[in-house]
């Protein structure tokens, strides 16, 4: 006969199985609410050692426990995000995530995920941007999220409304998958060729293009905005398109490609569209957020840190 468990053993043990099961849909609330998924992991691994110390025995529901833990960690980290962005060198943008194991990212919809939807949630308050996305990614009832954040029913209502109001405007007349992908595969191959004029039959007249570098030689330090001046720099950027192998990948439930130099990745790109056409242009050059968009592809082949 095997000997039992030791009782400690054991509930360490109900304790991992509970916090994996979990584990994608606390990383999917962290990562919309930061942007970042380093950050993401960071919160979700210090929820696992909360988790570990607490008294599991008192908690009547740990999904509901380790969410809400969750979101005040990523809501505190969100706030001193926002003072150290201030010294980020040219244009902002979140970190991709690759989402070709799991489009929505743990979440019950893949809302609130695109990049160019997670940028617009920036201008919200962390606390606005938390009770938007546990209520329209996440479906909790509007009591749960109150509980979560230490706000009335009413309050949260209020916010939910106003987010969506706010982030109306990017999703009016979004284009669907297929039609996001043909864009971006036209920009891409126009932008290789240098042809100018299919790029701007591409783009809207108001088109921006964003760079996120921080400082990385190269990289444009402010919005590029209007379609002429759009389709220039598309056309140097990378500056030698010859000499870049361009690979399809999905990012944040859309399509993107990863540009590889020499053998290496050094650039993501994608495009936010409407039926009126490419509307912006997204660059990420940092090394950093191309090596947390590599890294998170294993993001559910490892288990929490444990």
């Amino acid at each position: 006969m095997h000997p039992e468990t030791p009782p400690a053993e054991g509930a360490l043990d109900e304790a991992v199985s509970v916090f994996v099961e979990l584990r994608p849909r606390l990383y999917g609330i962290a990562y919309r609410v930061l942007g970042s998924a380093v950050e993401a992991e960071d919160v979700v691994q210090e929820v696992w050692l909360r988790w570990q110390k607490t008294d599991r025995s008192v908690v009547v529901s740990p999904a509901a426990f380790l969410s809400s833990t969750t979101t005040r960690l990523a809501i505190n980290v969100a706030q001193s995000a926002r003072v150290r962005r201030e010294t980020y060198i040219g244009p902002w943008l979140p970190e991709p995530v690759d989402t070709s194991s799991d489009p929505e990212v743990g979440a019950q919809r893949a809302e609130a995920l695109e990049l160019a939807i997670l940028l617009v949630l920036e201008k919200l308050t962390p606390t606005e941007r938390a009770a938007y996305v546990l209520r329209e990614a996440f479906d909790y009832a509007y009591a749960e999220i109150a509980e979560m954040l230490e706000l009335t029913i009413v309050n949260v209502r209020k916010i939910v409304s106003r987010a969506r109001t706010h982030l109306d405007a990017e999703q009016r007349g979004s284009v669907d998958a297929a039609e996001h992908r043909r864009l971006l595969e036209a920009f891409v191959a126009a932008a290789q060729k240098g042809d100018i004029a299919s790029l701007e039959a591409l783009l809207t007249p108001g088109a921006v293009s964003l760079s996120d570098g921080n400082g990385i030689r190269g990289a444009a330090r402010v919005p590029v905005l209007g379609r002429a001046r759009v389709a220039n720099l598309s056309t140097a950027y990378p500056r030698f398109w010859g000499e870049v192998e361009v690979l399809p990948v999905q990012a944040n439930g859309r399509s993107g490609v990863l540009l590889h130099r020499h053998g290496r990745p050094s650039t993501f790109m994608t495009v936010a569209a409407s039926r009126q056409g490419i509307h912006r242009v997204m660059w990420v050059f940092n090394p950093s957020k191309i090596a947390a968009f590599l890294d998170s592809r294993s993001r559910y082949a490892t288990a929490p840190g444990i």
